[in-house]
């Protein structure tokens, strides 16, 4: 009699199937590598991974091996003449974050139409909202009034829809890298089935994550015009300090939510576990070199991704905002400024340029998360 399995998803369990039935809830989405399963047979305390199913998921290792264990032995490595301790040191100084940037690309070339369907997820709306926005703003006999009304409400309508797609995105790339990880591959639809599964979940998490990263820098914006607006030397060092101090709690936030997608989706964890667990491998490897623990390499990953954003976003905008800036500093009257601004913005019409940096922009976001799955993959596979 073929073996029979239990698979537990969000929770809950299914079963038991035989290998026969997995496969296809597999290529459903419907189970995913990181997802508890148990032979039907076998005691509850019993649970192991679904991706060590025999048939199911092909066992591979993780496509980026993680950095090497610093072995203290006076064993010398076979077919070599120097101690094993001296081998692994070796390794060790290896660069892991260029195998990382490697593996990324690799996987993002390999499912690059299924990342870029992912990626219009958020690039309609955005385009739908300017396009229809500047064709209302330049119709010919319509009410002001009624083509502005009708515009905020189509692009409020399109910022609902783009907010409420993000969970989806955000779980997308997570099963879609994995998959592409490990060695398989899985249809859109199939991927687009799965991700609609942790919308509950990822929706409310990532609301609080990202609610208090903007707190956090909304509370810096304004701690830093303390500073600028200052006029005695108390008042500007009393600013530093608590700008000191915002930019530690910012610090300490990134570190605890470092790996919360991955943990929510891939681990199928609560908002606790999610928060929990990220926090205990962000800070794992602390026996690593300090640019090879898994901290560092987030943070790099994220640094290098910001310095992108800002050099396409600030580049093609930077002549006009010099000028702005120079007349802001000379002007009397702000609020001319502004309107002038304004009326230069509806003059222009549509920015196709701006526009086009910012489409490109988003096809690339997916490197983003795919980076930090396989860098939660090599730290897993190195704890």
């Amino acid at each position: 009699m073929a073996e029979q399995w239990i698979i537990r998803v969000q929770g809950k369990e299914y079963g038991p199937a035989d290998l026969a039935t997995l496969r296809e809830w597999k290529a459903d989405g419907r189970v995913l590598p990181a997802n508890p399963a148990r032979q039907a047979d076998v005691n509850e305390a019993h649970w192991k991974r679904a991706g060590d199913i025999p048939g199911l998921f092909q066992v591979e290792p993780p496509p980026v091996q993680g950095p090497a264990r610093n072995q203290r032995s006076a064993a010398y490595t076979q077919g070599s003449g120097e101690p094993k301790e001296i081998s692994d040191q070796k390794s060790k100084s290896r660069p892991p974050s260029r195998n990382i940037l490697i593996e990324t690309f690799r996987i993002y070339f390999r499912g690059f139409f299924q990342f870029f369907c992912l990626s219009l997820l958020s690039i309609v709306p955005i385009v739908c909202a300017e396009l229809t926005s500047r064709f209302i703003d330049t119709a010919p006999g319509v009410n002001v009034d009624l083509r502005s009304l009708v515009a905020v409400a189509f692009g409020l309508c399109m910022l609902v829809l783009r907010l409420v797609l993000i969970p989806i995105y955000i779980a997308g790339i997570q099963i879609l890298t994995a998959e592409f990880a490990t060695g398989h591959r899985i249809g859109f639809f199939s991927v687009l089935n799965a991700a609609v599964k942790y919308w509950p979940r990822v929706a409310g998490l990532g609301l609080f994550v990202y609610g208090v990263f903007f707190l956090l820098i909304l509370f810096a914006l304004g701690i830093a015009i303390m500073v600028v607006t200052s006029a005695t030397l108390f008042s500007i060092v009393l600013a530093l300090g608590l700008l000191a101090f915002q930019v530690w709690l910012f610090g300490r936030f990134f570190i605890n939510v470092l790996f919360w997608q991955q943990f929510t989706v891939l681990e199928n964890a609560n908002t606790n576990e999610a928060l929990r667990e990220s926090r205990r491998l962000a800070r794992s490897g602390r026996d690593l070199p300090w640019y090879q623990r898994p901290l560092w390499r987030g943070a790099l990953i994220v640094s290098l991704w910001v310095a992108f954003v800002l050099a396409i976003t600030i580049t093609p905008a930077w002549p006009m905002l010099r000028d702005y800036f120079v007349e802001l500093t000379r002007t009397q009257d702000p609020q001319a400024l502004l309107q002038k601004m304004n009326a230069s913005l509806q003059t222009h019409g549509v920015n196709y340029p701006v526009l086009a940096l910012s489409i490109l922009q988003r096809i690339l976001q997916p490197l983003l998360g795919i980076a930090f799955v396989v860098l939660y993959l090599d730290s897993r596979q190195a704890e």
